[in-house]
């Protein structure tokens, strides 16, 4: 008889997220119990993907992005699709699954993008203590980023938007930012690469834009940058699709049957 050399590891599952003990949960090494009376919501979730609590600072941007992400009216994909499935019955969850897998190239896929685009070639400056070098090295490398992708006739990711000549939340949040006094490397980058698209194509930053650069100033890598979206946007998609089954009738069409043009044979 041939022997089992099959061997389950008896700790096959390890994290350092959260330990659950009898009567007690610990959470990136605090007791949860502490957590929920000293701690905000957006802190919670710093804590746990940073492995750390934020400084004030941190908090009050993380915030103003999560808040900036919440909801973006009923034209995006993911809300038209949230509607549709639950127009048609379906539960909560499959609605919010059915918005969270809209999500792609075309929509909030920019962010991380441009989350990528930004640190890349941060990195690839030497930084200094010196301000004003600093910010020269900055404003040139926004010159040459700029000359690139006018060169290949490309769209820089972060810019532009199909509704807004200005942002009104790419604005606010930058702003934000300046009045928070936290004006990093990232944000530097994107504010001189939006002095010159401006000026030569009328462009201005948006939103993925504003928060790709603030994301990265916080010190998140770009493979973040959508989960971080979707914990954002899901308050808003979950009241679209209660709004949706309280107030429209079932059973929402695209379209009526004479709105469709047949062109096969």
């Amino acid at each position: 008889m041939q022997e089992n050399n099959f061997h389950i590891n008896e700790h096959s599952l390890k994290t350092a997220i959260s330990k659950v003990e009898p009567n007690k949960l610990t959470t990136r090494g605090y007791n949860q119990k502490d957590l929920i009376e000293k701690i905000r919501y957006g802190d919670m979730i710093y804590l746990l993907l940073k492995g750390r609590l934020p400084s004030i600072k941190e908090s009050k941007m993380f915030n103003h992005v999560l808040v900036s992400f919440c909801d973006h009216g009923v034209t995006p994909p993911s809300t038209q699709t949230a509607r549709i499935i639950a127009s048609s019955g379906s539960p909560m969850n499959s609605a919010v699954a059915g918005a969270l897998l809209s999500f792609g190239h075309k929509h909030a896929g920019a962010i991380e993008k441009t989350m990528e685009l930004y640190q890349s070639k941060i990195n690839s400056l030497i930084l200094t203590e010196d301000v004003d070098l600093d910010n020269k090295q900055i404003a040139s490398l926004a010159i040459d980023i700029y000359n690139d992708y006018y060169a290949k006739k490309e769209k820089i990711p972060g810019f532009g938007h199909r509704y807004h000549d200005t942002d009104p939340r790419a604005e606010k949040l930058i702003q934000m930012a300046i009045k928070e006094g936290f004006v990093g490397p990232h944000i530097k980058l994107a504010v001189a690469i939006e002095d010159l698209v401006h000026q030569n194509k009328g462009i201005k930053l948006n939103v993925d834009g504003a928060n790709a650069a603030i994301l990265s100033d916080l010190g998140f890598t770009p493979d973040l940058g959508l989960g971080i979206f979707i914990i954002g946007r899901v308050p808003g998609i979950i009241a679209h699709i209660h709004e949706e089954k309280m107030d429209e009738d079932e059973f929402r069409r695209f379209c009526d049957l004479d709105d469709i043009e047949y062109g096969g044979h």
